[in-house]
């Protein structure tokens, strides 16, 4: 009965810990990468906007992560300020999502919001200018999530880049090679 006793007495210490060491975290993740394209404003900008070439260069887009059984759904228009998409599994599985692009000016700017079950709601923020020798194209992209006060989310978000990071890396590698391609 002491065992059991001390037993508990000291998970409760240690989740205590972790609850309080996790109020050191922000409570705001934030994943972000940059780059230029040698391409127009425009042209990224109309690839960026249109919902519907999402699964050629985003990578948490679910077609381009290979969930062939997706039922989706687009807006029409799928392009430009409120429009969306939703997805959901064809197999009856939760994996169900939405996306709406929330702004959309094409001189500078596309902010989008990204819905999912077993995430935290993601606004994500497509920021573009003109490169310094005003030929190409100088684009960030950002992604914000607020993960709350729970330690396990806390932990995610700031391990977010570290899981997230190269998997963004490549969405902007494969956008570039879709516009200065075309």
């Amino acid at each position: 009965m002491r065992f059991v006793k001390m037993f508990l007495i000291a998970v409760l210490v240690f989740g205590g810990l972790i609850f309080l060491l996790s109020l050191l975290f922000p409570s705001t993740a934030v994943l972000e990468r940059s780059g230029s394209i040698d391409a127009p404003i425009g042209k990224v900008y109309a690839e960026i906007a249109d919902l519907k070439t999402w699964s050629q260069w985003n990578p948490w887009d679910p077609a381009f992560a290979g969930q062939h059984r997706l039922a989706q759904q687009y807006s029409d228009p799928a392009s430009g300020m409120g429009a969306w998409y939703t997805w959901s599994s064809a197999d009856g599985s939760t994996a169900t999502g939405r996306v709406e692009i929330a702004t959309a000016d094409s001189a500078k700017l596309i902010v989008y919001n990204m819905t999912h079950p077993a995430m935290k709601p993601v606004k994500g923020f497509f920021e573009l200018k003109p490169t310094a020798d005003g030929k190409g194209t100088a684009i960030q992209w950002r992604m914000e999530t607020n993960v709350g006060l729970t330690p396990w989310w806390k932990l995610r978000g700031f391990m977010m880049d570290r899981m997230f990071g190269s998997s963004m890396e490549n969405g902007l590698n494969k956008l570039r090679t879709r516009c200065e391609g075309r």
